[in-house]
C-alpha cells in the first residue's frame, strides 16, 4: 500500500482546502408571480413549477 514519504505542510493543505467553498445558489424570477426563486425548485410564494401548481401555499399570515 502506498504511504506518503513526507508530511504535507500546512500551506499545501490550506491551498487544497481553499478550493472547497460554498457556492451561492442561482436564483431566477418566477414567471407566474415575479418573486425570486431558486432554479429547478417550486416557487415559495405561489407554489408553481413549470406552469403547474405543485405546492399549496398558505397566504394567510398570522
Amino acid at each position: 500500500m502506498a504511504v506518503p514519504k513526507r508530511k504535507k505542510s500546512k500551506m499545501k493543505v490550506r491551498m487544497r482546502k481553499a478550493q472547497k467553498k460554498a457556492e451561492i445558489a442561482a436564483t431566477t424570477t418566477c414567471p407566474e408571480c415575479g418573486a425570486p426563486m431558486q432554479t429547478h425548485r417550486a416557487c415559495p410564494s405561489c407554489g408553481k413549477y413549470r406552469g403547474r401548481q405543485v405546492v399549496t401555499v398558505d397566504t394567510a399570515k398570522d
